[in-house]
Formats: C-alpha cells, sequence, structure tokens
C-alpha cells in the first residue's frame, strides 16, 4: 500500500490518463477551509474545487443529507417518480424565480442541454429556419470539456485535435458591446456568457456590459443564457454574479456550490415559454435528478442561505481585494474579483504563476494558477478574518519575495 506522497504520486501517473497537471500534494482529509494530506501536513484550500467547496469541506450538514439520503433511496433514475425531486425543485424556484429546472449532473452537462433548449426554443417559438440557429459566445469562455463547447472556445488546446466541431456559434470579444450589437440577426437563438469569467482570468466585465447585452436580446428577441456554474451561489458576494446589474437572465445555469462538492448536481433552470420545449423523450439522464442529488442540493443551499455565506463573501471579499490592492511587488500587474474570487495577474516577467502556486504550497496555502499568469484565489465561503488574514499574509510574502510570515500547524 501506498504511504507517501511520493507513492501516490507515482501511482496516479502510471495508471491514469495525463490530462491534468495538478500540484504534487495528496489531500485525503478536508473540513471547512482546511485539508490534511497524506502524510499529516495542513493546508489553507483557496481553490474550493473550481468554487464546488463553497460550503466548505465536508460540510456536516450536506455530509447528513448525504448518508441519510444514500441509505434510503440512491437511484430510481426518471423512469419513475423520487420523494426528494419535487422539493429540490421547490427549493430552487424559490431561491431563484425561475419556474421549472432541469435537472444534470455537471456543468458540461447543464451548459449542453441550455444549447439544446436554445436552439429548439429558436425553431419552434422564436421561428428561426430550421438548422440556422446561431449562439453567440465570448473570447476567453469556459463552458467545459464537451466536444460541442470546446468547439467555440478561443483556447487553442481546448480545441486541438478534437475536430471537426459543431457549427452555429460565433465567437465574440468579451467586453465589447459594440461587436455584440453587430453580430446581432434574426437567427440569434441566445447569448451564452460568464457574468465573470473564471477559467479566463477572474475576468470582471466593464460595468453596464451584462445590462446592455441583456438589453440587445430583448430588442433582437434571444435568450440570454447566464452560465453561473462558477460564480453563482456566493461566490461573488451575491447568490448570483449578475444581480450586480440588476437584471435576469432568461436561462441560469448552475452546478458545482450546488452540492457543497459532495456529488455531481447541475440544473438549467428557465421559464415556461423556454421549457416547455423539451417533451418527453427529447432529453435526458440516467442519473440527473435522481434521490441523492435532490437531498444534497437542498441541504447545500441550506447551508448558503442559513449560514449568511453570500454575506460573508461580500465583507471578507471587500477586505481581501482592500488588502490585496496595497501588494507592493513589481510582479503584480493586477488584481481583479468580486466577493472572495479574485484573480492576481502577474506580470510576464515573473515567470508564470505555476512557480508562484508551488511556493504557496510549501507555505501551506494551495492556490492553482490559470492562463499562465493568473494566480486564482477562491477560498469556501466558511473563511473568517483570521483565517483570511493568515492566507493574504502568506499571498503577500510569497509575491514580495519575503520571508512567509507563518506555516500551519
Amino acid at each position: 500500500m501506498p504511504t507517501t506522497t511520493a507513492d501516490y504520486v507515482e501511482l496516479e501517473d502510471r495508471y491514469g490518463a495525463h490530462n491534468y497537471h495538478p500540484l504534487d500534494v495528496v489531500i485525503n482529509r478536508g473540513e471547512g477551509v482546511w485539508v490534511w494530506d497524506v502524510e499529516g501536513r495542513k493546508y489553507m484550500d483557496c481553490l474550493a474545487a473550481y468554487s464546488a467547496v463553497n460550503q466548505g469541506h465536508c460540510h456536516p450538514k450536506i455530509v447528513q443529507a448525504l448518508i441519510d439520503q444514500s441509505s434510503k433511496m440512491a437511484l430510481t433514475s426518471r423512469a419513475f417518480r423520487n420523494d426528494q425531486l419535487g422539493l429540490f425543485y421547490q427549493k430552487l424556484t424559490e431561491l431563484t424565480g425561475f419556474s421549472r429546472t432541469l435537472p444534470m449532473n455537471t456543468g458540461a452537462e447543464a451548459v449542453e442541454t441550455a444549447i439544446k433548449a436554445a436552439r429548439k426554443w429558436a425553431y419552434t417559438v422564436k421561428g428561426v429556419g430550421y438548422n440556422q440557429a446561431e449562439i453567440l459566445v465570448f473570447s476567453q469562455n469556459f463552458h467545459g470539456r464537451t466536444t460541442t463547447i470546446v468547439g467555440f472556445s478561443s483556447e487553442e488546446q481546448y480545441r486541438r485535435g478534437f475536430g471537426p466541431f459543431a457549427p452555429g456559434f460565433t465567437l465574440l470579444p468579451y467586453g465589447d458591446i459594440e461587436a455584440v450589437a453587430s453580430a446581432m440577426n434574426p437567427n440569434v437563438a441566445a447569448v451564452l456568457i460568464e457574468p465573470i469569467q473564471g477559467e479566463g482570468g477572474i475576468i470582471v466585465p466593464p460595468q453596464g456590459y451584462l445590462a446592455q447585452i441583456a438589453d440587445l436580446c430583448k430588442e433582437h428577441r434571444a435568450l440570454l443564457m447566464m452560465d453561473e456554474i462558477q460564480s453563482g451561489l456566493g461566490r461573488t458576494g451575491k447568490m448570483f454574479a449578475y444581480e450586480y446589474e440588476d437584471i435576469r437572465p432568461d436561462v441560469l445555469i448552475l452546478g458545482k456550490a450546488l452540492s457543497g462538492g459532495l456529488y455531481p448536481v447541475s440544473v438549467m433552470l428557465a421559464d415556461d415559454e423556454v421549457m416547455d420545449v423539451f417533451q418527453p423523450g427529447d432529453h435526458g439522464s440516467t442519473y440527473g435528478g435522481n434521490p441523492v442529488a435532490a437531498a444534497v442540493g437542498r441541504a447545500a443551499l441550506d447551508v448558503i442561505v442559513d449560514e449568511g455565506l453570500i454575506e460573508n463573501s461580500a465583507v471578507q471579499g471587500e477586505y481581501l481585494m482592500e488588502r490585496l490592492a496595497g501588494v507592493d511587488s513589481e510582479m503584480v500587474k493586477e488584481v481583479r474579483g468580486r466577493g472572495l474570487w479574485v484573480g492576481i495577474e502577474l506580470h510576464p516577467e515573473a515567470g508564470g504563476a505555476r512557480r508562484y502556486c508551488e511556493a504557496l504550497q510549501k507555505a501551506g496555502l494551495l492556490c492553482k494558477e490559470t492562463h499562465e499568469h493568473v494566480i486564482r484565489i477562491a477560498p469556501p465561503l466558511v473563511i473568517n478574518r483570521e483565517e483570511l488574514d493568515w492566507a493574504i499574509d502568506n499571498l503577500i510574502g510569497v509575491l514580495t519575495g519575503d520571508r512567509v510570515l507563518q506555516a500551519t500547524s
């Protein structure tokens, strides 16, 4: 049996596909914002599984929901009804204001569901000619890894070797409203957008941009589809990032923190006009909407609301931005973000964000680089001020080249 970090790394590298480049830390336990590796070292998690663990690792209320439901009924398939799904739908409707929910498993599946809905809505409701529907998407987007989705990515590595790709997508520069206005035409079924781009490097669009897109969608009768898989459920200091512009999309896509990291749960939410395009047999998933997913999803949502995680994200996030804005380092190009979702972009001469993430790991802080030059900071939303100060002190210590102030015990 493996016992050391090196043993586990060798085992994984020998038998697994090499489609990831993780930091060489082997985690075997987590609680709140903290994780421990197989050799007993303690780290603060400042990635939160790409926002899937907003509620903190192994939140006891969500764990209990998983245990209770798993021991009673785990899977019925959608061939039969179960006593958890309707309750999950009701909670989502009350929380979001959308009238209907379509559950899937992964975020990419929910995005694919939204694409199918937009196209069928275009043909059956808007009156677009068959196979002529167009969806506007944006540079540096990240909506998943299916062949359809990577086909409209602007990241060459995501596309290379996986074509041919599905047509029907128009790629536009993110943040450029004139480009959206120019691209609008009668065949546009929808605009698919992240209100803040996570994998792109925590890119926050100009204020008013999303509202202008919403106006264009109304003018041209196109659906506004908001991918809040990473940005939603409290990450940015509001329940949903689109709330910063006081708008409401036609389609909302959620995942990740919808289960608190304990189970794959995703949904597409919309009102009747869009959701009613689906008839029995049009779309489905063996596991989508299963009893465990529904029970876990309800518990995960309750924790976000009942424990004030949105408010904590707003307060601690503002403090995080204030402190990082004062970092005196010639390596730092820009600090940007909202709530507890911050990107620290480094100048190219810094030698890439990866080596800084490796240095932070040695200090007991787990972060991950994105797009080569950006360090992403996204701790679980349960983080308190003392823990946040510890993280910031170590971040500043590594960014400025000073000695790390203290390590975890």
